[in-house]
């Protein structure tokens, strides 16, 4: 009898695993409740308004009530190509107005109908007519001074251009430039895509925050890395490149590729957003014909590209590589610091961890490189307008 006892336990053991079943996954970290990157205000309704016109409109969204007597930061948010609706980032642009932001999200773009040429125009007069209707807004009161530029995808080129046109078109200067998965750069003067303007005029003062995931990332690498690269005035201790990596340590898994910086929120759908009609037209004057040209169409991949924005979810990526390291990055451009003091800050990079205990994989944070001289005078910059090698194509905007 006592030698079927080793037995009897055993498979008692197995019986009562198989009875508990496999141990559920680690599920990744939430949100935080406060601080960068976290809930925010709870209690606040948002204001959701739409300014200028109906063909030319700005969307603005800012806690409900008198704004502090200074006023509120000003962000900017400039979206993908083909994805002018703010839902797509409806989640971002809610923590940002509960964290007491006033948050602008010019409609650049008309799909299908708008060249990727004008697009940058298109913002910068957007953006000019939007502050000048909300300045004397008792609540929504921005505070030019405290400007910063969110980019995604081709919103991040169209950011640099802003970056570097504000003084010249009359705009306040971005203290931040937060450039997310850049892409739709266009590789010359006939390409498609957004052309560079002169990026050399991002004035010094400017802090500029590249962030690429490690999906898909060949393409927003090269054109991460020449944003920060042609803003040469800009000192290298105030510029950082950021590397967001998957986990798949627990589930659901945590992938970092080129659309997961858009969180839906059908809270902020375009179409639930009154928007003052546009004046009526003299019948006396025709309006000038519209001319189609081919890059105003969609591509496959910029179709495929919208799809993913419109199905995206928030989760931690969201909160902790994008929310909170923007949320980091506006505090220290808002107080003039550089961003030694971002880099050495381990919370900075900080993932968190799954429900298990396990640290979620960190950021790579990284100070870019200085150029490195001509050897000859044969290796001098090419000519404005001319294709560089490795120059990401215009294929993800």
């Amino acid at each position: 009898m006592s030698r079927n006892r080793p037995l009897g336990l055993a498979a008692g053991l197995i019986g009562l695993c198989l009875l508990c079943g496999p141990a559920p996954a680690a599920a990744p970290p939430g949100q935080p409740a406060e601080g960068p990157g976290g809930v925010g205000d709870r209690a606040a309704t948002i204001v959701k308004r739409g300014l200028g016109r109906a063909s030319a409109a700005t969307f603005a969204f800012h806690k409900a009530g008198p704004a502090p007597a200074e006023g509120r930061p000003v962000i900017v948010f400039l979206p993908a190509w083909g994805a002018p609706n703010p839902q797509a980032y409806g989640a971002w642009i809610d923590h940002l107005a509960r964290m007491g932001n006033l948050v602008l999200f010019p409609r650049f773009q008309e799909v299908n109908r708008t060249r990727p040429a004008d697009a940058t125009a298109n913002a910068e007069r957007l953006v000019k007519a939007a502050l000048a209707e909300l300045q004397s807004d008792a609540d929504a009161k921005p505070d030019s001074r405290r400007l910063a530029v969110i980019g995604h995808l081709a919103g991040a080129p169209i950011a640099a251009n802003l970056a570097a046109e504000a003084k010249a078109q009359g705009l306040p200067v971005p203290r931040l430039l937060f450039a997310v998965m850049p892409g739709g750069i266009a590789s010359d003067a006939k390409a498609r895509g957004i052309q560079l303007r002169d990026l050399a005029q991002i004035p010094a003062e400017t802090l500029i925050v590249t962030v690429i995931g490690d999906r898909e990332a060949r393409a927003a690498d090269l054109a991460a890395r020449r944003l920060l690269r042609e803003a040469s005035a800009v000192p290298l201790e105030r510029k950082l490149f950021l590397r967001a990596l998957s986990d798949d340590h627990g589930f659901p898994a945590l992938t970092a590729t080129l659309t997961s910086p858009a969180a839906v929120d059908p809270a902020f759908d375009a179409g639930a957003i009154k928007l003052p009609p546009d004046p009526p037209r003299d019948p006396k004057q025709s309006p000038p014909p519209f001319k189609w040209s081919a890059d105003m169409a969609l591509t496959g991949e910029q179709s495929t590209l919208v799809s993913q924005l419109n199905n995206a979810r928030a989760d931690s990526l969201d909160y902790l590589a994008y929310w909170k390291t923007f949320d980091l990055a506006a505090a220290a451009a808002f107080a003039g610091s550089d961003a030694t003091g971002l880099k050495s800050n381990a919370r900075f990079s900080d993932m968190e961890r799954w429900t298990d205990g396990w640290p979620v994989k960190r950021l790579a944070v990284e100070t870019p490189r200085a150029a490195p001289a001509p050897s000859t005078p044969a290796a001098s910059p090419a000519a404005p307008g001319a294709a560089r090698p490795g120059q990401p194509a215009a294929r993800r905007p």
